[in-house]
């Protein structure tokens, strides 16, 4: 009975708090020989329950311990063989014997130490990359749950929004920052003029492999959403989702012309100089302004001394005199 309830009782103390690698790899029983003799400084008495709550210290709490068992997946087995390494050999030689918590402390300790430095050399992973897929290569094994964490993506990634000028090119890579399987399948469908991401909303335009979809000339009729779903196996992977704006050709030409002469005019006398504009930009552009309006008055000037000087020629040539005024007006 006493010893039911004292295996009840390690059990309690070496779980509640939380699990841990010690936890996930050691069982209980080995746990209850290790601790047997455990024996308290103060008092000089055997406590079970004293040791039990050491390893939770050591192992389940330890921040060092949980991070270098954050391994990939299938390296948990490394980790039971590396913490049995560690903890069995104390197991062997203590049980059924007394030691004082100090030998314990050190012990224990120097086996969490030695665990750190083995797990840590074991291969890491690069972890999940938000926001969005279905990324179990991500995944992490967890000592605090005793089981791989997932990424808990959802499979959809935010619309990316493109911008084309109509008869123009496009191209749209379903690229993803995660490894992906070997055997995956790539569909692409088009939801026409809407930017949505409904799956009832688009029709099915390829499949294959090809992760690259490109349009030559783009139309108004290419306007809209463009979905690529990755599949492994029956199984989707990620959806990208691409939403294409098409610029009509007779709208970009009247907005670069109305640019030009928007730019050409000169409210209130000043220059319209944009706030990114260098200053000596500005400099040189005034010269140019100056440097023509300078040639144009000299140009003006000479085209009105030539049309005096051709004036006062007539004039010589054909003199006026003393007419009289019926002569004159050929009376």
């Amino acid at each position: 009975m006493y010893t039911a309830t004292l295996w009840l009782a390690s059990l309690s103390v070496l779980i509640c708090p939380l699990l841990s690698c010690y936890v996930c790899f050691v069982n209980v029983q080995d746990s209850l020989r290790l601790c047997w003799g455990h024996v308290m400084t103060k008092g000089n008495v055997r406590s079970v329950d004293r040791c039990f709550r050491r390893l939770d210290r050591i192992f389940n709490t330890n921040e060092g311990v949980i991070h270098a068992a954050r391994v990939g997946k299938g390296f948990d087995i490394k980790l039971k063989e590396i913490l049995d390494a560690v903890i069995l050999p104390l197991v062997e030689e203590f049980d059924k014997k007394l030691n004082m918590d100090s030998v314990y402390e050190s012990r224990l300790q120097t086996a969490a130490d030695n665990f750190i430095a083995a797990a840590s050399k074991l291969p890491r992973v690069s972890g999940c990359f938000p926001p969005c897929g279905f990324q179990s290569a991500g995944a992490v094994y967890n000592c605090i749950t005793c089981q791989y964490d997932s990424c808990e993506f959802p499979l959809d990634c935010p619309v990316e929004e493109i911008e084309v000028m109509e008869n123009s090119g496009a191209r749209m890579w379903c690229g993803v920052p995660f490894d992906l399987p070997n055997d995956i399948e790539v569909i692409w469908r088009f939801a026409e003029e809407v930017k949505t991401q409904e799956m009832d909303q688009f029709k099915e335009v390829t499949a294959g492999v090809d992760r690259l979809y490109s349009i030559p000339s783009t139309s108004l009729q290419h306007q809209g959403t463009y979905q690529c779903d990755i599949y492994s196996g029956s199984r989707s992977i990620v959806r990208l989702y691409y939403f294409i704006t098409v610029t009509p050709q007779l709208v970009v030409g009247h907005t670069k012309l109305q640019e030009i002469f928007d730019l050409s005019l000169l409210p209130g006398g000043k220059l319209l100089v944009t706030p990114s504009a260098a200053p000596h930009s500005f400099l040189r552009l005034l010269l140019f302004l100056l440097t023509t309006c300078l040639t144009t008055s000299l140009v003006l000037l000479f085209l009105s001394l030539g049309v005096l000087y051709c004036s006062s020629l007539a004039e010589v040539d054909h003199p006026v005199g003393d007419l009289d005024e019926e002569d004159y007006f050929d009376f």
